[in-house]
């Protein structure tokens, strides 16, 4: 089952006009309304504002050929039979020069793992690292901005289960992201 657009939140990520050929592929982990409104709202507070061109994201794969985009759509909706995996914000994650939050989801790094597992040998060397699930909602500011941040937030922040809302497709087009299909967890 793929969601059109409408369905779900996509501000901030719209690249317009026509679909751009040979567009790197995006995979996302797509939070639940209400997780995705206060991950967001983070993300704009603290995500230097003239570099912060999309919503809060939880990227499973950053840049896959285009031309496997047909296979890889079939193994996002194969997946998305399942339940809908359960997952935690547990704290932050340091950065460097940001912050995230931290997300643990051992059903969604088990299902990253079998879309890894299909497109091996096409992998970059970020996309092959091990996963570790996160919220950015700072990046590219100083290191004590970061560790201001940090300090913040860290005693504030409770964790927060939800469940995954499915899978999200995209291409990469100059910094901006296409929407190609959503596929919604059903299991």
């Amino acid at each position: 089952m793929t969601d059109s657009a409408a369905d779900w939140p996509t501000a901030n990520l719209a690249a317009t006009g026509p679909r751009k050929p040979r567009a790197p592929l995006l995979v996302t982990a797509e939070l639940p309304p209400d997780v995705l409104a206060w991950c967001d709202a983070l993300r704009r507070a603290h995500y230097p504002p003239e570099r912060n061109r999309l919503r809060a994201h939880v990227t499973l794969f950053h840049a896959l050929p285009h031309s496997v985009e047909d296979e890889l759509a079939a193994v996002l909706g194969d997946l998305a039979r399942s339940a809908p995996p359960p997952a935690r914000i547990e704290g932050l994650m340091k950065l460097g020069a940001g912050t995230a939050l931290a997300v643990e989801s051992p059903e969604m790094v088990a299902l990253h793992a079998v879309v890894a597992d299909r497109m091996h040998g096409l992998l970059t060397q970020q996309d092959a690292q091990p996963l570790r699930l996160h919220v950015t909602i700072q990046n590219k500011v100083t290191t004590q901005a970061a560790r201001a941040l940090q300090a913040e937030l860290g005693p504030q922040l409770q964790p927060l289960s939800f469940r995954f809302r499915g899978f999200g497709l995209y291409a990469w087009e100059d910094g901006l992201w296409r929407l190609i299909h959503l596929f919604s967890f059903r299991g």
